[in-house]
């Protein structure tokens, strides 16, 4: 799961050129998320993106979009639905 987090004024200056929308639509087109969601977060614009990265090597073409073309803040995080975390579980001895 991604926290994509953008500093106002980088976001008001993408709103004004077309370019938030444009990053946005790229990478849901690209990673094909399970759910996207766009809320504000300690004052700034957030987006939280549900997808899967299926090799670590996939990190720097998903976030470095993010960082060079809105100036934003991306965290990622594991994140598991209900049959992982049973099939997880179902390994502890």
């Amino acid at each position: 799961m991604a926290k994509i987090s953008l500093p106002v004024e980088a976001a008001n200056q993408a709103i004004r050129d077309h370019r938030l929308g444009t990053v946005m639509q790229r990478a849901a087109e690209r990673w094909r998320p399970e759910a996207m969601y766009f809320t504000t977060f300690d004052g700034q614009r957030t987006a939280y993106m549900v997808f899967d990265m299926p090799d670590p090597s996939d990190l720097p073409p998903f976030a470095e979009p993010f960082f060079m073309e809105l100036n934003a803040d991306v965290q990622l995080a594991p994140a598991m639905n209900g049959a992982d975390l049973e099939k997880g579980l179902s390994q502890i001895g």
